[in-house]
């Protein structure tokens, strides 16, 4: 029994889900988040009182689902948002959902569900639409395609309040890092908006979203992988500007990522900090020192570090910022020796059982190996060449484990309820094939840009649909067909001119240490295609170099 709530939670697995069937009863699946608030106000005022934790316990198989820890439970029955609560048939098809209920609309959802299951039975349920389509449509690659994006955040971009639609208002780091290049000041007005309106002045870090059009109406919770985006992004801006107002905001989130999310324990960032009241985000400097400090999860999530790790190492190479390079440094060593094993990073840290709750190995899942690549690649090219070795098992293991045809699966296809359905979420592809155009460049192994170049054309058919949230698919297109701008330094990492290159103002740029196969020590060539430019040996003439081949 759950004193909080009331309600008998299982946990995921398939003895629920027996329980469930050997009863002939539906599942009540509830999914929440630490960080979430109307998650805990549901618990209070609704599964607290004592005749619907009866009702539930009596008629149901509850279920309790903690998001962060298991994204492909999420990524299947999320009903837009949390807390989630989805009624299922014994077998994991959906009956029916909704989102938060209160305590008459769940007695209403309760009486429905149980009325529907003694009429229909297992005949109500079905899977949901994502799980049910055929393979994304494929096409061919253009520029089209990043014309179309542009087009999409012009459309969309709110001249008055920055950032792009209406509401809610949510950071889109990608979108962000896509405009930079492409329409800065587009790009740098919504960066000011971000700063003004969701960066913490006090603690640093940012909040998650404002619910309405002019900012207002703050979600204060703070999440680890949306303050590490927002980490690398403002320092790209900062490369870009070398305005002060762009490398603050990054600076003040790398203190608060650093102290507050750090976990001494394991030696990584710490998942979220859940909201405080929101009478407290109104007191001034001195009466907010003392007011309690909001909780912390302190769970450690692979994919999360992961982005924290490549945003503190973007800042680090463009300010050369101490703070940011030891704790990155830190975190990579917890990812690479505690997380990484075979090509496959565990998605939480000290998990005693698997990610899909069936096994002890752990899930390979694609957003947290997309996320790692990214992160070893970084590193690789910011402060140590032998991360290459990890990034290419990482790659090499993914494209073992989930590719199908030319695109990839969220995880295994298989486990409890859908999880044995196949799912191939565009975000997660279009990241790890991303990282793997710049693994091509790191490596000199062209087998992974042709496999971002099949992942890419995979979803190319329906490019002209994606939303600005996707901007990072018109980022990996462009990429992947104009370049990227490649710097090859002949000198280890650290070097004055390594230094130079990484900082060149174009943050899609793929920098290459310690390229000494056809490079002397000291040296340095741009390239761009099959346009190369003639070896240097100082920071001003690398610099004339890169303005010579973007020319």
């Amino acid at each position: 029994m759950n004193d909080e709530t009331r309600v008998e939670w299982r946990e995921w697995g398939q003895a629920a889900f027996d329980e469930a069937a050997e009863a002939d009863v539906p599942v009540l699946l509830s999914l929440t988040a630490t960080w979430c608030d109307h998650c805990h106000e549901m618990d209070a005022e609704t599964y607290a009182e004592p005749r619907i934790a009866a009702n539930v316990n009596d008629s149901f198989v509850p279920i309790r689902v903690d998001v962060d820890r298991r994204p492909r439970v999420r990524d299947r029955y999320n009903m837009g948002g949390f807390p989630s609560t989805v009624f299922l048939a014994p077998d994991g098809r959906v009956l029916t959902g909704a989102g938060y209920l209160g305590p008459d609309g769940m007695r209403q959802v309760l009486d429905s569900v149980r009325t529907m299951w003694q009429t229909k039975g297992d005949g109500a349920a079905r899977v949901p639409r994502s799980l049910r389509e055929d393979d994304p449509p494929a096409g061919d690659l253009s520029p089209d395609v990043e014309a179309a994006m542009l087009g999409q955040l012009t459309e969309t971009y709110d001249e008055v309040a920055g950032g792009w639609g209406g509401s809610p208002k949510f950071p889109l780091p990608d979108a962000l890092e896509f405009a930079l290049k492409r329409d800065r000041e587009m790009a740098l007005r919504s960066f000011d908006a971000l700063s003004a309106n969701l960066l913490d002045e006090y603690d640093g870090g940012f909040y998650r979203f404002a619910t309405e059009r002019d900012w207002s109406g703050l979600h204060y919770e703070k999440l680890l992988d949306s303050n590490a985006a927002l980490v690398r992004a403002f320092a790209n801006a900062y490369l870009h500007t070398g305005g002060t107002e762009y490398r603050e905001p990054a600076e003040r989130t790398i203190e608060f990522l650093t102290t507050t999310l750090w976990n001494d324990d394991v030696d990584a960032f710490a998942n979220s900090q859940a909201p405080c009241e929101d009478a407290a985000h109104g007191l001034d400097a001195t009466d907010r020192a003392t007011a309690p400090e909001p909780p912390i999860d302190d769970g450690v999530f692979g994919g999360p570090n992961a982005l924290a790790i490549e945003g503190l190492l973007t800042y680090y190479a463009y300010t050369d910022d101490d703070r940011a390079r030891r704790y990155a440094e830190r975190a990579l060593e917890t990812l690479r020796a505690e997380l990484l094993a075979d090509g496959v990073v565990r998605h939480v840290h000290g998990r005693a059982v698997a990610d899909d709750g069936e096994s002890a190995e752990p899930t390979c899942l694609l957003a947290t190996q997309a996320r790692a690549l990214s992160a070893l690649t970084t590193a690789g090219s910011v402060l140590e060449t032998d991360a290459f070795a990890d990034a290419t098992s990482v790659a090499d293991a993914t494209i073992d484990r989930l590719r199908d045809g030319d695109s990839f699966l969220d995880g295994p296809a298989s486990g409890v309820g859908l999880l044995e359905r196949p799912l191939r979420p565009l975000d997660s592809n279009v990241a790890f094939a991303d990282a793997l155009v710049d693994l091509a460049v790191l490596t000199g192994e062209d087998r992974y840009r042709t496999v971002a170049r099949e992942t890419l054309e995979s979803f190319a058919g329906a490019s002209d649909r994606f939303g600005v949230q996707i901007a990072r698919y018109a980022t990996a297109v462009s990429r992947l067909l104009e370049g990227p701008l490649v710097i090859r330094v002949g000198d280890s990492p650290g070097s004055d001119l390594h230094r130079a290159a990484l900082r060149m103002a174009d943050h899609e740029k793929v920098v290459v240490p310690a390229a000494t196969d056809d490079l002397e020590l000291g040296m340095a060539r741009v390239e761009l295609n099959e346009r190369t430019s003639a070896a240097v040996e100082t920071p001003e003439k690398l610099s004339e170099r890169v303005r010579d081949v973007l020319d």
